[in-house]
């Protein structure tokens, strides 16, 4: 099945987001949550992990690093800083099945993650430092600067042109990226991907319990809406089989 053509945004963006969440390294797409450790979107925030001013500033970066168009919203809208927040707060967040005896080097990339910080450890730490950084050069936080300057420090931050005091800001840069991906592809039953948004942009179908019905219908464009976890039908349920476009 192919997607509908109509519906496809502006392929740049989706082949970018597309390539950016292939890649992603595994030091944050660790965390297997099952659906009942994960909190579902409130429609009010509340904030379990961050402060007031860590999810200002994560709502930031995450609207820089996926910005909103005419097509999607960007990482903000779409609850990056949610799904984030949910994550951090868990045992993921402290660690849990994370190897953390020393010693502690600098490896290559090809191995890891390997810092003896904690995701949430790392988060608090970057952010507080980042915004130190911030404010000393720039004399505001990093909500209060125009996009482009943000951009300019994002870059600095990735490039490791900026030192922070204990974390290496390159980590800590592809921390924020690889959380800001995972909360817009996210299943939305985990605060992020609010409408399916990084699955509408993508023609991703969601959580389907079955295909049976679309084996054969080869070349027929996907009309279907995604199914979040929360949405879907067991094999046994008389609606769980019907086709998707």
């Amino acid at each position: 099945m192919i997607r509908d053509p109509d519906a496809v945004p502006r392929p740049g963006r989706r082949t970018a987001l597309k390539a950016l969440a292939a890649g992603m390294p595994t030091m944050w797409a660790v965390r297997h949550a099952s659906a009942a450790d994960a909190p579902a979107k409130a429609r009010q925030r509340v904030l379990r992990f961050f402060n007031r001013e860590e999810a200002a500033a994560v709502d930031a970066i995450a609207n820089r690093l996926i910005p909103p168009d005419a097509s999607s919203p960007g990482g903000k809208e779409a609850g990056v800083t949610d799904f984030l927040d949910g994550q951090l707060a868990g045992a993921w967040g402290a660690g849990d099945h994370f190897y953390r005896q020393g010693p502690f080097f600098s490896g290559t990339p090809e191995q890891g993650y390997q810092l003896s910080f904690t995701p949430a450890e790392l988060m608090r730490r970057g952010l507080a430092e980042f915004d130190q950084a911030l404010r000393r050069a720039e004399g505001v936080s990093f909500a209060a600067l125009s996009a482009e300057r943000q951009d300019r420090w994002l870059m600095r931050l990735q490039q490791g042109e900026l030192a922070l005091d204990t974390v290496p800001g390159p980590v800590f840069f592809q921390a924020l990226l690889d959380a800001a991906l995972e909360g817009y592809f996210c299943d939305p039953i985990y605060g992020g991907n609010v409408g399916m948004a990084g699955w509408r942009l993508v023609g991703f179908p969601g959580a389907y319990a079955s295909f049976s019905q679309d084996i054969e219908r080869h070349g027929a464009v996907w009309r279907g809406e995604p199914v979040s976890i929360a949405q879907a039908r067991g094999h046994g349920d008389p609606h769980g089989d019907q086709g998707h476009g």
